[in-house]
């Protein structure tokens, strides 16, 4: 008998199914080749520059190569339907906005679902949404945009990054919670729409903070208001939306992580850990601060939860607002 177990775990070891770590047919430990992490928006948006943030630091930190791959286009559908489609090894990852829940609320017929096809692995940062005017309004804060508003029903126009996204939801809870009616002027990004702004084209927009604090601070822009409980340190001149009268106007939004679902549960916690530790750092801190966010930590679990409460908030605002998306 002793004989025979000796034979059989010879043959085992033989076959590599029994094997030491390092020896022929051991897995290799995670990550052991570059991690490709997928932008749905062009270079040099907001989400790009966290992708890159944390891509070169969790580098640093697996070891291994971190690329980063814009897919822009269809309001972030191209670079999600990437992720979905690419193996769940936990070698493709998506960096990812609000837009990921709203786009469930408001496109029908995507080619994926939001929740059943993804992985959550680890928020990275929140921003505030920021209320902008162009320097030809006429209108210097909430109390007096409203006022105007309501002698100038459906005139006074307002740009976003793009239709359905995170700062039409807001214009939308804004119209709904004051009854002044606004016409919607949606772009392809923030950056035309921020550059129509300072030409007077539009009236009014809301959009992260990066892309403006320097202009507000030049007094180029109007800063008029910005959601969240505390001013911006780096724009402490403009008011929250709460001390403008508007309490309950809560529209900060993430920066997060998502993997293609099946993503094994070990990798997705190594994941997790890493961006935890690489986002409270003082340098990251810095960096986040300098574009208007603050880190937010989350484990998985914690992140699905973060998107059930949000898909439930806004899934309130939309159907309240009937906001819909452009033929």
């Amino acid at each position: 008998m002793r004989r025979r177990s000796f034979a059989v775990a010879g043959s085992l070891v033989a076959g590599g199914l029994l094997t030491r770590a390092g020896g022929i047919g051991a897995q290799q430990a995670y990550p052991n080749k570059p991690i490709r992490i997928i932008t749905p928006y062009a270079s040099g948006s907001s989400v790009d520059a966290v992708a890159r943030m944390v891509g070169a630091k969790l580098s640093e930190s697996l070891g291994q190569p971190v690329l980063i791959e814009p897919r822009p286009g269809a309001n972030t559908i191209i670079g999600s339907e990437a992720l979905v489609k690419s193996p769940p090894d936990g070698y493709t990852l998506l960096c990812i906005s609000t837009t990921h829940v709203l786009n469930g609320l408001l496109i029908p017929n995507l080619p994926y679902d939001t929740i059943r096809d993804f992985a959550p692995v680890a928020t990275i940062a929140s921003s505030e949404l920021i209320l902008v005017g162009s320097p030809k309004l006429a209108a210097n804060n909430v109390k007096e945009l409203v006022a105007l508003g309501k002698t100038k029903q459906g005139q006074i126009t307002y740009a976003t990054s793009s239709a359905g996204g995170p700062t039409h939801v807001a214009a939308e809870l804004f119209s709904s919670m004051t009854g002044v009616k606004l016409q919607h002027v949606p772009y392809k990004g923030s950056g035309p729409a921020v550059n129509d702004l300072l030409g007077g084209h539009v009236d009014i927009g809301w959009t992260s903070p990066i892309a403006v604090i320097q202009l507000i601070n030049a007094g180029k822009l109007k800063g008029i208001a910005i959601s969240g409980d505390a001013r911006a340190p780096t724009l402490p001149q403009v008011p929250t939306f709460t001390e403008s009268g508007l309490p309950g106007f809560d529209m900060r939004f993430w920066y997060a992580l998502l993997a293609p679902a099946n993503t094994p549960r070990d990798i997705l916690s190594k994941l997790s850990a890493e961006v935890a530790k690489i986002v409270v750092t003082p340098e990251i801190k810095e960096k986040l601060a300098g574009q208007g966010a603050d880190p937010f930590v989350s484990n998985p679990d914690q992140f699905a939860a973060v998107i059930k409460a949000d898909s439930a908030r806004y899934e309130k605002v939309i159907k309240g607002a009937n906001i819909k998306m452009p033929e």
